[in-house]
Order: C-alpha cells, then sequence, then structure tokens
C-alpha cells in the first residue's frame, strides 16, 4: 500500500542493476574502459552453489561479486573463456537495507573491486578508482 499517493517500492529488478553497473563501467577512466571490451558483465540472484563451496562460502549472501578470467597483461591461453563480472543481485539487496549505503554507490563498490582484479590492482589502488568512479 502506497502512503500518500508515492508509488510502491519493489526491489530492484535484474535489468535495473545491470544498468546501475553499466554506469558505473562507464564512468570509468577512458585508459581502463579501452581493456574491458571483451569483458562480459552477468547479474544473476545469487552465485552457484558449486562457486560458493569451491570458495568456501557457507551462505548464498555472501558472495555480492565475482570476477573469472585471465587479468590484463597476462598471456592468453587456449581454451581461455572471455573474462567476466557476475553481480549477484540479492546478496547486493541484503548488503544496500543492511548498511544503507546508496544502492548505486554500493554497486560502484561492487563493479570497481571485480574490475580491479581484472587489472591485477591492489585493494588500495582499488579504493582510488572507486574515488574517481563515484557514483
Amino acid at each position: 500500500m502506497s502512503h500518500h499517493g508515492q508509488p510502491p517500492r519493489f526491489a530492484p529488478t535484474i535489468q535495473e542493476i545491470e544498468t546501475l553497473a553499466l554506469g558505473a563501467l562507464a564512468r570509468l577512466p577512458e585508459t581502463f574502459r579501452d581493456h574491458l571490451s571483451d569483458v562480459v558483465l552477468f547479474v544473476e540472484e545469487f552465485a552457484d552453489p558449486a562457486i560458493l563451496k569451491e570458495m568456501e562460502i557457507g551462505d548464498p549472501y555472501g558472495l555480492t561479486g565475482l570476477y573469472t578470467g585471465r587479468p590484463v597483461g597476462h598471456e592468453p591461453q587456449t581454451g581461455d573463456t572471455p573474462p567476466t563480472v557476475h553481480l549477484f543481485r540479492r546478496p547486493l539487496l541484503d548488503e544496500w537495507v543492511e548498511t544503507g549505503v546508496p544502492l548505486d554507490a554500493l554497486i560502484t563498490h561492487v563493479v570497481v573491486h571485480e574490475i580491479g582484479h581484472h587489472f591485477g590492482l591492489s585493494d588500495l589502488d582499488m579504493h582510488v578508482l572507486e574515488d574517481m568512479v563515484g557514483s
């Protein structure tokens, strides 16, 4: 039921999360964006149970994003699949509600962190890049 004529509030959809993530990617400095053409973005409800098991994460809400692939500068190997960034909608929404961090800022944080793995950045470098991207 809406209050005082306001529309009802619904959790953002996979498509809305993807739009926010693509916006974060678009705000990356050009020198980074130039190396992202082969990175594939996926937004899913949760990480695959096999991935959680492999990473020794018992709670499916414990993983908000994941980078897989060979980082920039590493020699490609036969059979390599394109690098991917996976965002997991339900854990992101859970963290959003628990922390009160604006959703666009949270998604930007996770996207920058996962893209940072693509470039082999340290955690400190990722924080600097996140400050450059903002939300």
